[in-house]
């Protein structure tokens, strides 16, 4: 099972071979939320390597035999008092270095050179210009797409290094190919970039001089191996939602253990998709799994869970949240949830009286919900981004007891998929669009009041110059130069062009939503875009990118449907987790996923969450009527790493009579607004809207 060069098979990890690295790639992480992705793809490229602390001093690296290293991203700015310490002789070693983002900002730091930081931040997709005789970028064009996700930019470049990718005005890369030391601004792991796979390969193996002969065999028995030496005789409690991860996760430990070892545990927190519980026994027991279902709704609904007194307060000093169908901050929902979890988990091992030290709990935790979370397993710099169900502050500290079996942790999602076919599970729960844990609880945006902030007005008048470009340049504005700043002349240009052409109308909406900006969590305001006629889907897409660029304040971009929005909400209607909430969401997702079944593309979009959002369109301001109808947005998304991905464009990977039927069903269910498209790709958008 290897993945090569393009091989559809899966490549196998390991751990280190005899102590030694000789030949290896040592990747030292900065804590970026991508690290992960750069050790699979220098695998797939069947070169051995190892994830370290950037702090590792150089002649470790020169005496484990490393043959090149790869300095990751991360969201620390080079020159902040706490900036993460590291060896600056680890570009003095010998050995060919490449440095992503802030990696490439450090080596430039080292030589001399300056970084600054722009008022422009790039997050998102972008054009640049390379030049393609450098080594790292031979074979290429000389413009390619890239993901840049920076707001830290090199001013200086260092003496002896050249300029040899540009985006705009901004350097995107750097190489001083005498000393193989090679720097890029943007991210070539991902699959946003779209030949990165050829840049990588290009420093493995034309510049490092790398040898494409990892491929270690048997994971699946290296993990089987595993979950025996660390359950012994004891029994372990899976916690099962039907899922790839979970069930791909039991299969294994099926596998691994005797059956009366394995107690899978199936929850119906109240926040399963309409008849989703009733499928998943059924699904399961025709995979001979035994399974136990806990309705334990009314328990979810009125969770509490422990947390620390204010975000400032740094003393172990805890509160008691509210009860979740009172809560509306998304990280406290997400702690309760898993910490609802983990008290429902305990009160199944009592009830079948087993001891709670002699049980193990098993779970289908993921790389990607690691990094995202912050958690120590995965990166030891990363920044939080969101609170997974399964990684938090309990779940973490039963990890820490040696208590939690996650056989998964090193898997990213397709991978998951392949194994889960060599366990010989079914098409149809391998290629299952992922849910999770918390279910419907995070695709409710619960809130009391709007969102908005002092900045509200003036972002406003800011979208307004964008989508009128072509009249505001004729009356000069100070907001106007600002617009300018952000966008090089081609896109100046496309803007003219599409705002001549059509009508458009772009504005803040009083939520915010959870998104990644430059390997940091940011949790801020949702653009919504309308248009006096037929949605030019291009076009839109081309402005939801430009837009949290030029406004770092905008995670998201969502299309409107209906007639011109002309009075966008200032005011929400009051959202909590209850049943009526819950029910009204249900249905919206139970009406889209069908159609988009029926219409045969299920398979071609990853993941499909649909969101409720406390937002009432269409009411006379005059009348003063209040907001009490909610509208839903559809959010597809398409990846292959669930760590980077771009939305389904009406037309082009999805069709666009599939989408309209959705809108045109979902405004059917009874206190429906409008219906919404997120036209938002990741970065800066999460694929959860929470």
């Amino acid at each position: 099972m290897a993945l090569c060069n393009g091989d559809s098979k899966l490549e196998i990890s390991s751990a280190e071979q005899n102590g030694s690295c000789e030949g290896a790639v040592a990747i030292l992480d900065a804590g970026a939320q991508y690290g992960k992705v750069i050790d699979r793809r220098v695998r797939e490229l069947c070169v051995r390597s190892e994830i370290l602390p950037l702090e590792t001093p150089a002649f470790a690296i020169r005496e484990q035999g490393y043959r090149a290293i790869i300095i990751s991203g991360g969201p620390a700015s080079v020159y902040a008092e706490d900036a993460p310490w590291f060896d600056p002789a680890i570009f003095t070693i010998g050995k060919p270095v490449l440095g992503i983002c802030y990696g490439m900002q450090m080596m430039n730091k080292v030589f001399g050179g300056t970084v600054h930081k722009k008022s422009v931040r790039e997050d998102g997709v972008f054009s640049i210009g390379l030049d393609n005789t450098c080594s790292l970028y031979r074979g290429l064009q000389k413009d390619e797409l890239v993901l840049l996700t920076h707001g830290d930019s090199v001013d200086k470049v260092a003496d002896g290094f050249k300029v040899v990718a540009r985006s705009g005005n901004i350097i995107a890369g750097i190489a001083n190919e005498q000393k193989k030391l090679y720097g890029t601004q943007f991210h070539p792991e991902v699959d946003l970039t779209e030949r990165g796979m050829e840049m990588l390969r290009n420093f493995l193996f034309e510049i490092a001089g790398c040898t494409s002969n990892f491929t270690v065999q048997n994971r699946q028995q290296a993990c089987i191996d595993d979950i025996r030496e660390k359950v012994d005789k004891s029994k372990v409690l899976v916690l099962l939602s039907g899922g790839v991860d979970s069930t791909v996760c039991t299969a294994l430990l099926n596998k691994a253990l005797n059956q009366d070892q394995v107690i899978a545990v199936h929850i119906d927190n109240g926040f399963m998709r309409k008849r989703e519980s009733q499928s998943v026994e059924e699904a399961l027991t025709k995979l001979g799994i035994k399974l136990k279902v806990v309705n334990a709704a009314h328990t979810f609904y009125n969770g509490t869970t422990t947390l620390p007194i204010s975000e400032e307060d740094r003393t172990p000093r805890k509160r008691i949240s509210k009860t979740l169908n009172m809560t509306t901050n998304p990280e406290e929902k997400r702690k309760i949830i898993g910490d609802t979890f983990v008290k429902v988990a305990n009160e199944v091992i009592g009830e079948m009286n087993l001891k709670p030290e002699e049980v193990f709990l098993a779970q289908g935790t993921l790389r990607p919900d690691l990094i995202e979370s912050a958690s120590h397993l995965a990166s030891g710099k990363a920044e939080v981004i969101k609170t997974h169900h399964n990684d938090t502050e309990l779940i973490r500290k039963l990890r820490d007891e040696g208590k939690v079996i996650e056989p998964l942790k090193d898997f990213h999602k397709d991978e998951v998929r392949a194994l889960g076919r060599e366990l010989g599970l079914p098409e149809e729960i391998v290629s299952r669009h992922p849910f999770p844990g918390p279910g419907l609880s995070i695709r409710v945006i619960c809130a009391e009041e709007p969102y908005i902030c002092k900045d509200f007005a003036e972002t406003n008048n800011i979208l307004k110059i964008i989508t009128d470009f072509s009249a505001s340049v004729k009356k000069p504005h100070a907001l106007l130069q600002r617009v300018k700043s952000c966008i090089s002349d081609e896109e100046e240009e496309k803007l003219m062009q599409i705002t001549s052409l059509h009508s458009l109308n772009a504005f803040l909406l009083p939520i915010k939503t959870v998104g990644v900006q430059g390997d940091c969590r940011s949790y801020s305001y949702v653009c919504g875009v309308t248009s006096k006629e037929s949605p030019h889907w291009e076009s839109l897409m081309f402005l939801a990118r430009l837009i949290p660029r030029m406004c770092h304040s905008i995670n998201r971009v969502v299309y409107v449907f209906g007639s011109h929005v002309k009075e966008p909400p200032t005011d929400i209607t009051p959202t909590f987790l209850t049943t009526g909430v819950l029910s009204t969401l249900r249905q919206a997702d139970f009406v889209a996923h069908s159609i988009l079944r029926e219409s045969g593309y299920s398979g071609k979009i990853s993941q499909m969450p649909v969101i409720l959002t406390p937002l009432h369109f269409d009411r006379d301001p005059l009348q003063k009527q209040p907001s009490c109808r909610r509208s839903v947005v559809v959010r597809t998304f398409i990846t292959s790493d669930f760590m980077t991905g771009i939305p389904a464009m009406p037309g082009n990977h999805i069709p666009e009579e599939v989408v309209l039927k959705m809108v045109n069903e979902i405004k059917k269910i009874p206190g429906i607004s409008r219906v919404m498209y997120d036209l938002t790709s990741k970065p800066p958008g999460t694929t959860e809207w929470e």
